[in-house]
C-alpha cells in the first residue's frame, strides 16, 4: 500500500562540543515537535563525531587519512596535494576516510568518522529512547548519515553510515515484479534512501544536523532481529539474525566487489605499485587536472624501471602536448636479453596505467638495447 512519507527538520540542537550528552540535546530538541513510534531519527555523524570528541590537531590530512584507512582504492594529485579514495576504518569506501574540515568549529581541527558508526547507532538509539521514556523495545531507529560521493555520477549524496532499527536491506530477490517475473537482482539499501530524504531538511549550510522520517513501513523496523509494527507487537515472530545488522551490511567489500582498485591503480599495482605507497608517490601520481604529454611519459619510465636499478634509459619527447600527434622514442638497456624481455614488457604495461600505447621500433640490439615509441591510446 502506497503511504504519504514526512521528513521533519529537527530545529533548536544546540552546537554540538566534546562531552556532549548527544542524546539528551536531541531529545529536548525532538520535544517541540514530539516523537512517534516508527519514525527514524536522522543524525549527521558530524555531530556525533564532535559528541565523541574524535577531533585532530595539529596533523595533516594526508597522515590522518592514512590511518583512518584499511587499504587506498585510487589517488590523484590535485595542486600540491593528494587526494585519495580509500577504504575507510569506519567501513565505507570513500574520498579521504571521510576526514572533514567544514563545520568543525573556529579551529582548524579535522573531524573523524567513528570507527564503529553502528554501535553509536545502537548506542545512541538505547540512550534516546530512555530520554525520550519509551521502552527499548519501541519501534524507534536512528541513522547516521554521512555524505560521499558516488561512481559514475556526479555530485554529493548523503548514506547510512551506521544504523540501529532499521532494516537497511530490503532483499526482493525471489519475489515476483507487478509482470509476475521473478525478480533476481533486486535488493533495496533504504537506509541510504532514508539519509538521503532526510538530507533534503538537513544541510551544513543550514545548520540542521537531524531530521526525523516519518511514515515508513511497520515492518522495516527491527528490533533485537525482529521485524515489529508500530504498537510495538511482533509482526513477524521467529524473525532471524539477518535483519538486525546495521549499515555495515551496505558496504560492498572483498569477493563480490568488482571495483576493489582504480584502473590507473590495478595496472600500476600489478607492476609493484600499491596506491598510497611510497613507491606510488617516487614514481609520480596522476592529476586530476590535464597534464602534459611528458608528465606522463615520466611516470611511465619511472614504473618500468623501479624494479632494476642497472638498467637504462634513454628518453626523447618529441611533443609535449596531450594532443594525439604527441609521441617519444624510449630506449631501453639492460644487462642482457632476459633482462630486456622483462624491461620491455614492464613498459608495455606500465604505458596502459597512462593511457598510451608502448610499440617497439626494432629488433633488441647486441647491446641489449630496444627502442619503444609511446603514444596516446587511440
Amino acid at each position: 500500500m502506497t503511504r504519504a512519507l514526512s521528513v521533519l527538520p529537527v530545529l533548536g540542537l544546540p552546537e554540538v562540543e566534546s562531552g556532549d550528552d548527544l542524546a539528551e540535546l536531541l531529545a529536548v530538541a525532538l520535544s517541540a515537535d514530539g516523537v512517534l513510534a516508527g519514525d527514524v531519527v536522522v543524525v549527521s555523524s558530524k555531530v556525533v563525531s564532535k559528541a565523541l570528541g574524535l577531533r585532530a590537531v595539529g596533523a595533516t590530512k594526508s597522515d590522518l587519512v592514512r590511518g583512518e584507512s584499511v587499504r587506498v582504492v585510487a589517488e590523484r594529485t590535485a595542486g600540491e596535494h593528494v587526494t585519495r579514495v580509500v577504504e575507510a576504518v569506519a567501513g565505507p569506501v570513500m574520498a579521504g576516510a571521510g576526514i572533514d574540515a567544514s563545520n568543525t568549529g573556529p579551529s582548524d581541527a579535522l573531524l573523524l568518522l567513528p570507527r564503529d558508526p553502528d554501535a553509536c547507532a545502537r548506542d545512541l538509539r538505547s540512550a534516546l529512547l530512555a530520554r525520550l521514556g519509551m521502552p527499548s523495545g519501541a519501534p524507534l531507529a536512528v541513522v547516521l548519515s554521512d555524505t560521499a560521493g558516488r561512481p559514475w555520477r556526479a555530485g554529493l549524496t548523503d548514506f547510512a553510515l551506521g544504523s540501529a532499527g532499521l532494516r537497511v536491506l530490503l532483499d526482493h530477490r525471489g519475489e515476483v515484479d507487478v509482470d509476475g517475473r521473478v525478480m533476481s537482482v533486486t535488493a533495496r539499501a533504504v537506509a541510504d534512501e532514508v539519509a538521503a530524504a532526510a538530507d533534503l531538511v538537513k544541510g551544513k549550510a543550514d545548520g540542521v544536523a537531524a531530521a526525523v522520517v516519518r511514515g515508513l513501513p511497520a515492518s522495516w523496523f527491527t528490533v533485537e532481529g525482529a521485524a515489529v509494527d508500530v504498537t510495538g507487537e511482533s509482526e513477524t515472530e521467529g524473525v532471524g539474525p539477518e535483519l538486525a545488522p546495521g549499515a555495515a551490511q551496505l558496504v560492498r567489500t572483498g569477493p563480490g566487489d568488482w571495483f576493489a582498485m582504480g584502473h590507473v591503480e590495478a595496472v600500476r599495482a600489478a607492476l609493484g605499485v600499491a596506491p598510497g605507497s611510497p613507491d606510488s608517490e617516487a614514481v609520480g601520481i596522476r592529476s586530476v587536472g590535464a597534464e602534459t604529454f611528458a608528465d606522463r611519459v615520466s611516470r611511465v619510465v619511472a614504473l618500468t624501471l623501479l624494479a632494476d636499478e642497472d638498467a637504462s634509459v634513454d628518453l626523447e619527447v618529441t611533443a609535449e602536448t596531450a594532443d594525439r600527434d604527441a609521441a617519444a622514442v624510449v630506449t631501453l638497456g639492460a644487462a642482457d636479453d632476459f633482462a630486456l624481455g622483462r624491461l620491455t614488457q614492464r613498459l608495455e604495461v606500465a604505458a596502459a596505467s597512462e593511457d598510451l600505447v608502448a610499440a617497439l621500433s626494432g629488433a633488441p640490439t647486441a647491446e641489449h638495447t630496444v627502442s619503444a615509441r609511446l603514444t596516446p591510446a587511440p
